[in-house]
């Protein structure tokens, strides 16, 4: 059963790497898509009209892409940091738990970066700070929600300690 457990957790940790590549990726060769969405929500030109929050917008370009670009880094950085949690969790896989538990690291840290992107820069940053909820066309705080919960289930699973095997 515990030997189920882990693969469970590497399964779960290769899983969020691959969702976080993929979507580095797909910024990257679809990159005027979400660079449309960024754009739009530093400008703030879908908030409500009369929102005192318009103060914040950020009509610079070089900002726009600086911001994107700094979005498609941590994403990559978090695929990277999750696919080497995964193997060094995989590799470990029938050790003791002491050491087992000792090779979560990396998953850890890479969870965390990508909790801080999806809560942090989208919901906290994006959704109230730039109002994005206000939007009805360029409003990402679900989709954003949907993988912070997600990535914190995983994190949550991940950091229960893991026994020796029987």
């Amino acid at each position: 059963m515990m030997i189920i457990i882990r693969l469970a957790k590497v399964t779960m940790v290769a899983a969020l790497a691959a969702y976080a590549l993929t979507v580095a990726y797909d910024n990257i060769v679809d990159y005027g898509s979400n660079y449309e969405f960024v754009k739009h929500v530093l400008t703030m030109d879908t908030t409500f009209d009369a929102s005192t929050l318009k103060y914040r917008a950020i009509s610079n370009e070089m900002m726009w892409r600086i911001a994107y670009g700094l979005i498609i880094g941590v994403e990559g950085l978090t695929g990277i940091l999750l696919t080497v949690g995964a193997i060094a969790l995989l590799k470990r896989l029938t050790a003791p738990g002491k050491i087992f538990n000792q090779s979560k690291l990396w998953a850890v840290v890479g969870l965390t970066l990508g909790f801080g992107l999806w809560f942090g820069g989208f919901m906290m940053i994006a959704g109230e700070y730039f109002a994005m909820w206000q939007s009805k066309l360029w409003n990402g705080q679900e989709a954003a929600f949907r993988i912070t919960a997600i990535i914190l289930g995983v994190l949550i699973y991940v950091t229960l300690p893991d026994d020796d095997l029987a």
